[in-house]
């Protein structure tokens, strides 16, 4: 099968497989993803190790990313903190553009809905730009609670995106 043929079908599944599951008004992932089969492969290879395959981390204690992950794309500084995270700042996809498009996948794919309505996608310039303020110096855990918390007072998330995962004990 040629690639576009590929990339058609595999933009035509995600359409048929999220139809429903997303907000009216958030981008449609099959119409922001450049190559949704890559955009997957390069989720699988560098995250899902963690994440989890479908961004269901449970048992591990790391944030899942299923349904929850778009909240933090409700404030420029949450949203530049999935850029800045060391494993998506210091990833081995050194193409800004495929970077761009697996973060997209990770908020509008495994995020499924969760972003506020009038999210837009990551692009390839915010991506290069983020990626030079990688966090090093804070507990992750610590920051993320932080911006959690911000998400939940200005945007409205539910108080569960405070956790780890659904069902996590303090």
């Amino acid at each position: 099968m040629k690639k576009g043929l590929k990339v058609a079908f595999a933009g035509l599944a995600l359409a048929v497989a999220f139809a429903g599951h997303a907000a009216p008004s958030q981008p449609d992932p099959a119409s922001i993803l450049v190559d949704p089969e890559q955009a997957r492969i390069d989720y699988i290879e560098n995250c899902a190790g963690c994440h989890g395959v479908k961004g269901d981390t449970v048992p591990a204690k790391l944030p899942e990313l299923q349904g929850r992950v778009g909240w933090f794309m409700c404030t420029p500084e949450a949203r530049a903190y999935l850029i800045r995270l060391p494993n998506v700042a210091h990833s081995r996809i050194a193409d800004n553009d495929r970077l761009a498009d697996m973060m997209n996948y990770v908020v509008f794919v495994l995020g499924q809905g969760s972003a506020p309505a009038g999210t837009k996608p990551f692009t390839t310039q915010e991506v290069a730009y983020e990626r030079q303020f990688a966090l090093s110096d804070k507990s992750l855990t610590a920051e993320r609670l932080r911006l959690a918390k911000q998400v939940v007072k200005t945007c409205h998330a539910p108080e569960s995106i405070k956790l780890l995962y659904p069902g996590e004990t303090q």
